[in-house]
């Protein structure tokens, strides 16, 4: 037999009755009149028995392993009842089906790696998960060096399963590689790294035995390096290979993209909270013994400013007025919330003029004609000065809903006041009153979010004036705070899940004056006035 590999041709009992030289070479005991069983693997001489019984010859091949190769089996019933098997050096196939298998398996988890990670832009969220994910499939313990902050360095030590944080102050030379790594060079080989030189904030606490096998490579960002990952190894596992560094490399650059996009987006988002906490607007008080309180709702309940506004802003002494300002800037979103600050900027630098209300407006449409922007406001001012039992108050509105004042009786009557908008003709006009409130009594501010909220059985009915004035007249003898709770309520229900404008509201409220006790001396009493 001529064959270019080796065959065995064996009898139904399983006895060898012909080979080949290379059959020879293969299994070196004599083959001629031996059992298979004995001279041949026994994953071959299972298959020959399975071939012997079925009467059919092997669709698929059999593999498996004699000494250092990996072999291929085809059996072929021969016309007497023997069987031809047919042996092929399998190794290298095997070899890189392992390969592929590996590179398989690499690839799953680095696309499962980069997934978890870019889901979370939180910092330390998708720290812990590199650290994590390195420690339990590249190493024994990971060690995240993250850029130094000040004069220290924050780590991130995944061993174990658990994950600490701490604050160092070292000196990355002290590790080989680390230095270079964080400024985003390539790694040094693992072999140049002597294991035995790595100082103690290196090796997580309880890890057990010497570290026999280090790998430090950076974490590449996008013009700047997020830090650097230190992999270890005990010495009783296989050192890290060129393969295994070059996929530590490529884990890295994952992790570094992650960790790269989460830094980015708490940059932006600490810039945005310190942007927004002059956008927002403020939590209102009393000032000299007056109720004030707002209630704000965006256009977008994703969103958590607009062009709608409200500020107060006390006297600089208990004889000097207080100027509340309620505004609503053209547009919705962020671009109208920028104009909005500028213009609350605006009013508080003219304060001084503030007990001039029209030179006080005629600067403000200056400012904002004279702006980049081409938007539009109206708003109404309410100067507040308490005297004795009654609060005085000055309302001028500019282009703006006027306020409605709530007796104690419950009857609502609106300020006469009027006005043209801001920021559009070179010269405006305006109003002013003057209106008292006794003790008890509220002068609502609010904008056209509030009368224009679209609402009813099929959402298209607007909320009103008259509905305003009555939800209003049921509010007599409230606080500040809970009148605004009330419109609030009221103009969510009818809105429901319908699109609206911003929507601000503004309550002042004169104080109560007299307190009588209660009757049984123990109890609370009420304010009569």
């Amino acid at each position: 037999m001529r064959a270019p590999c080796p065959v065995l041709v064996a009898d139904a009992v399983g006895v060898v009755v012909e080979a080949n030289v290379r059959a020879a070479a293969l299994f070196p005991e004599p083959l001629r009149g031996a059992r298979l069983a004995d001279v041949a693997p026994s994953w071959l001489a299972e298959a020959h028995q399975r071939v012997v019984l079925t009467g059919e010859d092997s669709t698929e091949p059999v593999r498996g392993r004699h000494a250092q190769w990996s072999l291929e089996g085809h059996a072929t019933l021969g016309p007497d009842g023997t069987v031809v098997w047919w042996l092929a050096d399998d190794t290298e196939r095997a070899r890189t089906q392992a390969a592929l298998r590996s590179e398989q398996e690499r690839n799953a988890f680095l696309t499962e790696a980069s997934t978890q990670m870019l889901a979370s832009l939180n910092l330390d969220r998708c720290t812990e998960l590199a650290v994590t994910l390195a420690a339990e499939h590249l190493a024994d313990a990971a060690v995240l060096v993250a850029p130094a902050a000040g004069k220290r360095h924050p780590l991130a030590i995944g061993f174990d399963g658990s994950v600490s944080h701490r604050s160092l102050q070292m000196d990355p030379s002290t590790v080989p590689g680390l230095a270079e790594a964080l400024q985003g060079f390539p790694p040094v080989p693992s072999r140049w790294i002597d294991p035995a030189v790595l100082p103690d904030w290196a090796v997580p606490d309880g890890f057990t035995g010497p570290v026999g096998s280090v790998v430090v490579t950076p974490l590449p960002g996008p013009g700047f390096p997020a830090g650097a990952l230190i992999l270890l190894r005990r010495s009783g596992r296989d050192a890290f290979g060129p393969a295994e560094e070059t996929f530590a490399r490529v884990f890295a650059a994952r992790a570094g993209a992650a960790l790269s996009a989460a830094r980015l987006y708490q940059g932006q988002a600490d810039v945005t909270a310190t942007l927004m906490a002059d956008l927002l607007p403020p939590l209102l008080r009393q000032a000299q013994g007056v109720e004030f309180a707002g209630g704000y709702r965006t256009a977008k309940d994703t969103e958590r400013v607009g062009g709608d506004f409200y500020d107060v802003h006390p006297g600089a002494g208990p004889d000097d007025e207080i100027l509340a300002v309620l505004g609503d800037v053209c547009g919705k979103g962020l671009d109208a919330a920028v104009l909005t600050g500028k213009i609350r900027n605006t009013l508080q630098a003219l304060l001084p003029m503030a007990d001039d209300h029209q030179k006080l407006l005629a600067l403000l449409n200056g400012a904002l004609i004279n702006s980049r922007h081409t938007r539009f406001a109206t708003l109404v001012l309410a100067s507040v000065l308490r005297q004795g039992s009654l609060t005085r108050l000055r309302l001028t509105s500019a282009g703006h809903p006027a306020p409605l004042i709530l007796r104690r009786d419950g009857t609502v009557r609106e300020a006469a006041t009027s006005g043209t908008l801001i920021g559009v003709l070179p010269d405006i006009r305006s109003t002013t009153v003057e209106a008292s409130l006794a003790p008890g009594e509220t002068c609502l501010l609010f904008t056209d979010g509030v009368t224009e909220a679209k609402g009813g059985p099929l959402g298209e009915v607007m909320f009103g004036e008259e509905r305003l004035r009555a939800a209003l007249g049921e509010c007599a003898g409230l606080p500040a705070e809970a009148v605004v709770e009330r419109v609030q309520m009221l103009v969510s229900e009818w809105i429901d899940d319908n699109r609206h404008d911003d929507i601000a509201v503004m309550a002042i409220t004169a104080p109560h004056t007299t307190h009588l006790a209660a009757v049984d001396g123990h109890t609370p009493g009420r304010y009569t006035a």
